[in-house]
Parts: structure tokens; sequence; C-alpha cells
């Protein structure tokens, strides 16, 4: 299996929705095995998580990653709070976009890399209502473009 293979496990499609998305960043996740068994039969969900940062670590909170199910005792709780792998550089940098007005840190998807298990997270900034109407609106123009384009070229 080549070493960079990418496997999908879970994307947070509600923060493109929700965030201006700013930059993103590539994280190691501190789990227990039976945390990376269930990933790996892709139980995951980054609906309401985001990244905290707590002294000069990085953690991030309710993401919900389902108990295995041949886990017995070894099995954690499915919502606690998991430590991010982050060089010091890179949790300076989320430090710094914290403190400015607006600015967060969410999860945007998990996978695994090769056998590591990622997460990407972004500096985010909250979007208003009407720039979601705006996105909507213009999902919906390409959507029909897209249609008349296949009805051309049909006939």
């Amino acid at each position: 299996m080549d070493k960079k293979a990418i496997k999908l496990v879970s994307q947070n499609k509600k923060a493109y929705h929700d965030f201006f998305i700013e930059e993103t960043f590539q994280a190691g996740i501190q789990l227990v095995g039976t945390e990376v068994k269930s990933l790996r039969q892709g139980k995951c969900n980054l609906k309401d998580s985001f990244v905290r940062i707590e002294g000069r670590e990085a953690y991030i909170n309710n993401m919900h990653i389902s108990p295995y199910e041949h886990g017995n005792i070894f099995n954690k709780d499915p919502v606690r709070n998991r430590k991010l792998l982050l060089h010091k550089f890179e949790i300076n940098k989320l430090i710094g976009a914290v403190t400015r007005d607006g600015f967060t840190i969410v999860p945007t998807k998990i996978y695994f890399r090769g056998s590591l298990v990622k997460v990407d997270i972004a500096i985010a900034k909250g979007k208003k209502l009407y720039d979601k109407r705006h996105d909507i609106a213009k999902k919906d123009m390409k959507r029909e473009a897209e249609k008349e384009f296949k009805i051309r070229n049909i006939q």
C-alpha cells in the first residue's frame, strides 16, 4: 500500500456552510486503540466539534467517535477532548488567529494517511445570514447552468 494513500473518514460540511475558511493545517490526533478501530469502520462525526487552545496545547472538543463494538472495557468516552499533535509554531499561529476578532478554529475533515490518523483544522471566520443566502443562490445558479448544459448536449 502506498505510504501517502489517503482514506477519508469524515468531513465537516457544516463548517464550509457556516464559516469562511481562511487557512488549513494538518494535525495528528492522540487516540487510543479502540478509537482507531472505530475510525477504520468510519464511525466519526465532526458536526459540532471545535478546537480549543489550552496553555500551549491544542485540543479537539465534541468530536464524536462511536465506541468500538468489541472494545468492552477499553472503550473511552465518545466525546472526550483529544489532544492535537502540532508543531509549536503552528500552535502560535493558531493562538494569533484566535485572538483576532471573529476567528475560530474548526476541524474540516478526518482521514487516514497511510496508517496515521490525521485531522485537517482550519482558521475560519463566521458567516452572516446574508452570506449563507448568497452561497446558496450561487449553488442554485451553478446547478441550473449544469442542468441546461446537460439538456443541450443530449439533443
